[in-house]
């Protein structure tokens, strides 16, 4: 069965006040216009042809060269839009979907619903896409007669009183019979209050050549397209609160679906809890029984099971199985943490590797680092990976201690089961089971502060070793 596609995606994008085309915008982590091609696909429509305009190769850049683009260079209604694609449509002899390309919402079963109404009753030359919503306004009306037949869809702005009074909906969403709908094409006008070529006149044209046109009632939901930032954030939620559902259908637990924002790619493992304030994006991997949260955001991360995740960002890493990591922590990119690694509060970790069982609970910076097994970062510790220059961490091997407050150097090496002094600035490799110190011998001065009357408070002076307030 050939089945095609003609999706419009031409328009300027005014009322989102952006320098991009409105369809590249993100809906939960994918771009508005690949939500449409994707629901295509999985309807089994391979064939897609997208009408474009001024900002086409952010379109191609995001949909690739699978698909076909057809520029339009005037924008004169949608009618005139899918004219641009009688080329593309010519020498077909099966059905048509025709979609707009700012409608993310539109599902798969929905598509699949139309096209297997058209195919099953031969006498249809098209369907309309319909729903019924609460608020019409703005929407084209579906006009039917007195048995339920489609007679025509009229415009918002062409509708007279009674015809403003119906509920039901045009969709801009259809499916025809793609030489008929070549047919209609050929013959629309703009004899209108826009002066445009309204797809939605094909309907009529078909009806007046003696053909029926069958219509498929979807979730107004469905329907929704995004125009401006308002629509937009609206796709947003409605997205979000679908996706947070079949999560939590799957055995995840989320205790607040107004706080918590998941990307349509995430994979979630079942007993998982997503406290409030998360947000989990990109191609973002959880395991089973995991803690994530409170206000934790990870991107692209994959996370074993039993992981505790707490006030934290982590990017592009990797993190093991039962880690703890926060709060506030920051795991940046191309970071890997192996299982049972502790990483504290106010702990960073950059292009790093740490193996199992190593502990970094608070005030640290690992940096470019290799981090063997059972290593102990005392608070302060900073691994100082970049020169000014060049950016080298260092080598800290299996069961290292190493004390509060330590600097180690680019490209160091600390030994296997060695231990750094508490307060060291270390410069050089410390062998296997040794003892690095790198500080400067302790010197006391005896009564310096009041010497220099550095007291603060209460003021004293020393006479014959006793200290009396003055």
């Amino acid at each position: 069965m050939d089945i095609c596609a003609v999706v419009m995606a031409a328009g300027n994008s005014t009322r989102m006040k952006s320098a991009h085309s409105k369809v590249v915008h993100q809906v939960a982590g994918k771009p508005i216009i690949k939500w449409v091609a994707d629901a295509l696909y999985k309807a089994g429509c391979s064939e897609q042809v997208y009408i474009v305009g001024d900002k086409q190769e952010e379109i191609r850049n995001v949909l690739g060269e699978s698909v076909a683009y057809i520029f339009q260079e005037k924008r004169l209604g949608t009618g005139h839009a899918v004219m641009q694609a009688a080329p593309f449509l010519e020498g077909r002899d099966g059905y048509t979907i025709v979609l707009p390309g700012d409608s993310p919402m539109v599902s798969e079963e929905t598509i699949r619903k139309a096209v297997d109404k058209i195919t099953e009753e031969e006498e249809l030359a098209a369907v309309v896409i319909t729903a019924v919503a609460e608020d019409p306004t703005g929407y084209g009306r579906l006009v039917r007669d007195g048995s339920g037949n489609v007679l025509r869809i009229v415009e918002h702005k062409d509708a007279d009183e009674e015809e403003l009074k119906i509920k039901e909906i045009n969709s801009s969403m259809y499916v025809f019979k793609t030489s008929l709908l070549l047919s209609a094409l050929g013959r629309l006008s703009a004899k209108n209050s826009q002066k445009e070529y309204y797809l939605t006149d094909t309907i009529g044209i078909l009806i007046g050549d003696g053909y029926t046109v069958g219509s498929v009632v979807c979730d107004f939901e469905d329907t929704l397209g995004v125009n401006d930032r308002m629509q937009l954030m609206q796709a947003c939620q409605i997205m979000n609160r679908r996706i947070l559902r079949k999560h939590m259908a799957n055995g995840v637990q989320i205790l607040d679906e107004s706080s918590t924002w998941i990307h349509c790619a995430v994979e979630i493992g079942q007993d998982t809890i997503i406290l409030p304030g998360t947000t989990l994006m990109g191609n973002t991997v959880i395991g089973e029984d995991c803690i994530i949260g409170e206000n934790s955001r990870l991107d692209c991360v994959q996370v074993g099971d039993g992981t505790v995740i707490d006030y934290s960002v982590a990017t592009q890493c990797i993190i093991g199985n039962d880690c703890r990591i926060g709060p506030f922590s920051h795991i940046r990119p191309d970071s890997r943490i192996n299982d049972h690694v502790t990483i504290g509060a106010y702990v960073e970790v950059k292009n790093s590797s740490i193996d199992d069982y190593s502990r970094a609970r608070h005030l640290t910076y690992i940096g470019d680092s290799t981090v063997g097994k059972n290593v102990n970062f005392g608070c302060g510790t900073v691994t100082c990976n970049y020169d000014g220059q060049d950016k080298v961490g260092c080598v800290i091997e299996d069961n290292v201690f190493i004390g509060g407050n330590s600097n180690i150097l680019s490209s160091v090496v600390l030994g296997k089961d060695s231990y750094i002094a508490a307060g060291s600035t270390i410069t050089n490799d410390v062998p296997a089971l040794g003892l690095g110190i790198g500080r400067s011998k302790q010197v006391n001065k005896e009564d310096w502060v009041a010497k220099k009357n550095r007291l603060r408070g209460a003021s004293f002076i020393k006479l014959d070793n006793r200290r009396s307030e003055v």
